[in-house]
């Protein structure tokens, strides 16, 4: 009940007493919407760096291929395939720098909350531009040094370890938690 007296309720995991830092969640923490929006900022950006390091590793390596003498004789098809990794490369790392931009951008307005929802979705965007950047770059260096008949499947064996890795154990554990009931930790 709300401390007003009348018969309304609250809504769960809200208690007037706490001046409704729960926000609704029972996630076992006392923090307010703004301090969990600071908490999931700080967490989001950790993330960030680990995948922005390799993409832009990746990336710069890519950049510097076009101007080596071996990359005048590749074919058409390696060309191709190259200018779609670099492409790739560069959404990526588009993607990925986008939540910093994003942020300084709405820095001080005091919607970190949304900041933080509109972060994540750049990042998840950034992450699946990565593992297209990364499968392709794999498929045509395999291409051009081995000319080999099994590289589509070495690259599919790579690209399955990639989504097991990063979304198939992921979401399995998050299904097994569900199943066991939310309000356990």
């Amino acid at each position: 009940m709300s401390s007003s007296g009348n018969a309304r309720p609250e809504p769960a995991g809200h208690d007037a007493r706490d001046g409704g830092r729960n926000d609704g969640r029972d996630d076992g923490r006392d923090e307010s919407p703004e301090e969990r929006a600071d908490r999931q900022w700080q967490d989001l950006v950790q993330e960030i760096r680990v995948a922005q390091t390799g993409v832009q590793i990746l990336f710069g390596f890519l950049l510097s291929v076009a101007f080596t003498t071996e990359f005048r004789r590749l074919p058409q098809t390696d060309t191709t395939i190259y200018v779609v990794t670099v492409v790739l490369a560069s959404l990526a790392t588009g993607a990925l720098i986008g939540p910093v931009a994003f942020h300084r951008l709405v820095w001080g307005r005091r919607i970190k909350p949304e900041t933080v929802v509109w972060a994540s979705r750049l990042t998840f965007i950034g992450i699946l531009l990565l593992l297209a950047t990364l499968t392709t770059a794999l498929f045509l260096v395999l291409r051009v040094t081995t000319h080999n008949a099994l590289v589509p499947w070495l690259v599919a064996g790579v690209l399955l370890w990639y989504l097991l890795c990063w979304f198939a154990l992921p979401l399995w554990v998050r299904g097994r938690r569900r199943g066991r009931g939310a309000g356990r930790r």
